[in-house]
């Protein structure tokens, strides 16, 4: 049943092949690697298991016909909103990976800030631990930043969904700060009333669409 799914929208939408290739190989990676050495090896997994949905998802979606923006940009965005979305997971996730003995963080940064695997694993909030959470945080929603710049830019029944996408994740961010930085023992969410609250805003965003957007932020 999959495969006919595939089959049809692969016939009806001008989808890249390459963006599914590279989610599998995102899949064998996992296999045989839980520790990234540099922040370089963690963006090119989120592009394999992440960013790959924002580049298969923008031929289905379809871009505004009003937009004026290239299709690199906004492809590009697609990338940067899946990016943004897998960095969320790893920072939600991050006691629930220790117990699994994988640790998705820059070896590199973890080391500048003073921290090891040990740390991670023994599972104490400190201030090491908390200003290195802050940096990931701060790049996390760096990426968040450079997604909406595409979001207005698709089709008008796209936007919707999108924005509330992005704007409901990103508030996992919210959540892992005001825990303390404590992703650890607890799981940071976006509760009930926050998820009912965030849609209308998504759908005032989504209804201005590219044009009527770019406006208010040049104001």
């Amino acid at each position: 049943m999959y495969d006919a799914a595939l089959s049809d929208t692969v016939t009806k939408y001008p989808v890249d092949i390459q963006p599914f290739k590279d989610m599998i190989e995102g899949m064998r990676l996992d296999l045989r690697k839980s520790r990234y050495n540099n922040f370089d090896e963690l963006y090119l997994y989120c592009y394999y298991v992440a960013g790959t949905v924002g580049l298969m998802s923008v031929p289905v979606m379809g871009i505004a016909p009003e937009s004026k923006a290239s299709a690199e940009s906004v492809y590009n965005a697609a990338l940067a909103l899946g990016i943004a979305n897998q960095l969320t997971n790893i920072l939600r996730d991050v006691g629930e990976d220790a117990r699994r003995g994988r640790v998705y963080l820059p070896q590199d940064e973890l080391a500048k800030a003073g921290l090891s695997d040990e740390d991670i694993f023994s599972g104490r909030v400190t201030d090491k631990w908390r200003n290195f959470m802050k940096g990931q945080i701060r790049r996390a929603r760096m990426f968040f930043d450079e997604a909406e710049k595409g979001v207005s830019e698709l089709s008008s029944a796209s936007r919707w969904p999108v924005w509330a996408s992005l704007l409901l994740y990103r508030q996992i961010l919210d959540s892992i700060e005001a825990n303390d930085y404590n992703n650890f023992t607890k799981r940071a969410y976006v509760g009930k009333a926050k998820k009912l609250l965030s849609l209308p805003a998504a759908y005032g965003r989504a209804i201005l669409g590219p044009q009527m957007l770019t406006k208010m932020v040049a104001r």
